[in-house]
């Protein structure tokens, strides 16, 4: 690979110059662009067969090369699609301006997804190129998952065939630290709602009519700080239900991560961390619920004043579930709780947008022994299980739809800005992964064989 790690480089650099943003129809023209760029790239890496499959909103490129049928199959899953850049004031350099800094690529997407999607590109290329494939590879790449992965959940249902496969790997998640390798085998589920409260059937002079009409944005704001109370707890009725509560053993095996709240503070400039009463900061992020204002808006903001009482607030609200909690379930609880305690001067519309299932993954299965087996053999260490705070909601649906578990091979930092005003991925965490990716499927080829030969 040393040969070829400028050109790896280059190559992703030109990808996230691509402003592939899902959420922003603005930006359409480019999705389909980037999907494009991915459709090339599988081609020029040795793929037998790439074709873009149109969609309502966003394409998918689906890929093979299949070599041996009797061999086992990996389906690699990940999404060309990025987050919207904003606030663009906060960025360095420009987030479609891709940069390298420290030795860390920065950029929009830099490494959620479209890094890690292209370290499974080279990783195939190596092995086609040297004729060192030892097993057969799909590639499902979507331009949806930013906005809830609205088309996947149809094609995978109505492509079962196309889609069949021993395995899912995808690397959209993170590890805790260069010298620390891990992998994730747990995910939060996800509910994600819009409110909308509407008071006066207009905006309304503020100094005419203040003091006497509803204001939506102090309601609005009422409201949501309602739905925690002091101890960090939801106030929604019923939300806790389901929540499987995680015994002291795993608990107490959960915080032996390496973890510093000193730094974990230093790292964000903030004087203390907040969450519910009772748990840990990594027991907050990984096995409780959580519920969050991901943003709220109405009135006049922009320069200057303007003396108005808005008809209309809004925000959006996200909930990230924990296992045998159900994203439909919470979805149905928040919106009766949310109009059910709203004052009868305001109207209260609850929009859900998409949502996904938690999930819990096998650390005895063979997918995880030969990712744990390649990262040992490229970092040195034996890495360690952890569950992510964060949710990927296509895992549940590959389980539901085609009975195959998932192998989340993340190289991310929690410290990567993903979301944020400058996102980067470390130049050593991009080449590491192609490393590890390209022994995965080697170990998996021969665990998988062995596996099948024990059972005939």
């Amino acid at each position: 690979m040393s040969s070829n790690k400028q050109r790896f480089i280059d190559e992703l650099m030109e990808f996230l110059r691509i402003p592939s943003v899902s959420a922003d129809s603005k930006y359409k023209k480019d999705v389909v662009r980037a999907a494009e760029w991915v459709k090339k790239s599988l081609l020029d890496a040795g793929a037998d067969k790439v074709e873009i499959i149109p969609t309502k909103m966003h394409p998918i490129v689906f890929g093979e090369r299949i070599i041996d049928k009797k061999l086992p199959t990996i389906l690699v899953y990940g999404h060309y699609d990025v987050q919207p850049p904003d606030p663009l004031n906060l960025w360095h350099s420009g987030p479609f301006e891709p940069v390298i800094k420290d030795g860390k690529i920065y950029a929009r997407g830099a490494c959620d997804d479209k890094g890690q999607v292209y370290m499974h590109v080279k990783a195939f290329e190596m092995m086609s190129r040297n004729k060192m494939l030892p097993c057969n590879v799909k590639f499902l790449i979507e331009g949806e998952e930013e906005v809830g992965s609205e088309s996947l959940g149809g094609f995978v249902k109505n492509n079962r065939k196309k889609l069949e496969a021993d395995i899912i790997l995808i690397s959209d998640t993170d590890m805790i630290a260069n010298d620390i390798p891990s992998i994730s085998v747990g995910l939060r589920g996800l509910t994600y709602v819009q409110v909308e409260v509407t008071g006066p059937n207009r905006d309304l002079h503020s100094g005419v009519y203040g003091g006497a009409v509803p204001n939506p944005i102090n309601i609005l704001c009422d409201m949501v700080s309602s739905l925690k109370d002091k101890n960090g707890h939801i106030t929604i009725p019923g939300f806790y239900k389901d929540v499987r509560n995680v015994p002291a053993g795993e608990r107490k095996e959960l915080n032996k991560a390496p973890f510093s709240l000193k730094e974990y503070k230093s790292d964000l400039d903030i004087k203390d961390v907040v969450g519910e009463k009772g748990f840990t900061t990594v027991e907050r992020t990984a096995i409780r619920p959580t519920l969050d204002l991901n943003g709220i808006w109405g009135g006049y903001t922009g320069e200057g004043s303007k003396t108005v009482i808005a008809s209309k607030a809004y925000a959006k609200i996200s909930m990230r579930l924990v296992p045998n909690q159900k994203s439909d379930v919470i979805a149905k609880l928040f919106a009766k709780h949310f109009q059910k305690m709203a004052p009868p001067s305001v109207k209260v519309k609850v929009d859900v947008h998409h949502g996904g299932e938690p999930v819990m993954l096998d650390t005895g299965a063979v997918g995880y022994k030969a990712a744990s087996r390649a990262m040992e053999t490229t970092f040195g260490k034996k890495p360690i299980p952890t569950r992510s705070g964060g949710s990927i909601p296509i895992v549940a649906l590959f389980k539901k739809e085609l009975g195959l578990d998932s192998v989340m091979l993340g190289f991310g930092l929690n410290s990567d800005n993903i979301h944020s005003p400058n996102e980067h991925y470390g130049i050593f965490n991009y080449l590491k992964g192609i490393e590890t990716i390209a022994l995965f499927h080697k170990y998996y080829a021969e665990m998988n064989t062995k596996n099948k030969s024990k059972h005939k």
